[in-house]
């Protein structure tokens, strides 16, 4: 992947809910910060509380992912990388950041979702809400340019560490 260093990075961290996304995001925002520069971390739950963004249908979720990508873009024009975590298993936004945002890196937490139901993190799987992977279909990414495979049993700090030695390689 060639970097245009006077834009900033996008990366697109996404997958099912509780696969572990903020998680890792939280875990490599420091080593993203010192080795590609100015760096903000978002995720997804953070963003729709700053918004006030309540829609969780398949139409509510792509209104609200071209929303996020066009802040995003906004930003890393700004030659600022947005590490972001969240769902949005959306391809037609994915496909709109590859098109619109020069420095795009596109990373998938694949999680079986079976164990993660079993994990109950968060409680998620037993809220009433419309979930990717149980009422939303999810739209997995078919071409990503890294994916890290959770089996909800390695320590996040393995993850996140597999994951900086990955974006290193793609980056360099």
């Amino acid at each position: 992947m060639k970097i245009n260093k006077k834009k900033g990075i996008l990366f697109w961290i996404t997958g099912l809910s509780g696969s572990g996304k903020t998680s890792i995001a939280k875990q490599i925002y420091k080593s993203i910060k010192k080795n590609y520069g100015n760096t903000i971390m978002i995720n997804g739950d953070e963003i729709r509380k700053i918004f006030n963004l309540k829609g969780y249908s398949y139409s509510e979720r792509k209104k609200i992912g071209m929303q996020y990508v066009k802040l995003f873009k906004k930003i890393t024009d700004q030659n600022i990388n947005v590490l972001f975590a969240g769902v949005v298993l959306i391809e037609k936004v994915r496909r709109w950041n590859k098109k619109n945002i020069q420095n795009y890196l596109e990373i998938y937490i694949k999680a079986d979702l079976n164990k993660i139901k079993k994990k109950q993190f968060k409680d998620l799987y037993k809220k009433t809400r419309n979930l990717v992977g149980i009422k939303i279909k999810p739209e997995y990414p078919k071409k990503p340019d890294i994916i890290i495979y959770n089996d909800l049993k390695n320590k996040i700090d393995k993850l996140s560490n597999k994951l900086i030695k990955k974006i290193e390689k793609k980056i360099y």
